[in-house]
């Protein structure tokens, strides 16, 4: 049995991909979630290396130590909450939150969070939380009030006011300008 941690998994296509890119090459997958494949085979180094090189191709990476699993858990848990996750099921406290699914004391992977990344975990989030709210602008199903119960915000002007803080434009702005070009940016480039 094999365990790999990837990087830049973000949705259920790249579940897909990275699925794909082991079966190609006969490597069984007993379980593989975002960021994460665990294959019912023990991979050597030169079929490690033939992976990662097969992957990074398609915008993923293999992740080699414990720190780097941990910042990419952060990510990958931040993503599913805001991307995927039903509004009724999400728990608001993030802090508490990421530090039982990763088990470790928060403080510690804040600190290491920020300096590996140059920004808060809350800032993080924020930028995720912003591009979750441009793609239900450009999707035009609903209005501000129901995309800020969904994302958690307090009211409409406080999701207002943190988008503007990050675009440097209101929704409504950010919406009519939409309307003319695609200003969304990558999930894994946040």
């Amino acid at each position: 049995m094999t365990e790999i941690y990837i990087k830049n998994m973000v949705c259920p296509r790249c579940i897909a991909a990275v699925r794909q890119t082991f079966e190609e090459r006969g490597y069984p997958v007993e379980e593989i979630t975002l960021g994460y494949a665990r294959l019912g085979n023990e991979l050597g180094t030169s079929e490690i290396e033939a992976v990662s090189v097969a992957l990074r191709e398609q915008g993923f990476e293999l992740l080699d130590n414990g720190k780097n699993r941990l910042i990419e858990g952060i990510k990958t848990l931040v993503i599913d909450q805001i991307f995927h996750q039903n509004p009724a099921e999400r728990k608001w406290n993030w802090s508490a939150q990421i530090a039982d699914a990763l088990s470790h004391d928060y403080n510690y992977l804040s600190t290491l969070f920020s300096a590996n990344e140059g920004i808060t975990i809350e800032q993080y989030i924020i930028r995720q939380k912003t591009e979750r709210v441009k793609e239900l602008l450009c999707y035009d199903e609903l209005n501000l009030k129901e995309i800020s119960y969904m994302l958690g915000y307090s009211s409409v002007a406080h999701l207002s006011s943190q988008f503007k803080r990050v675009t440097s434009y209101t929704p409504t702005q950010f919406k009519a300008m939409n309307q003319k070009r695609n200003s969304r940016i990558h999930l894994d480039a946040v």
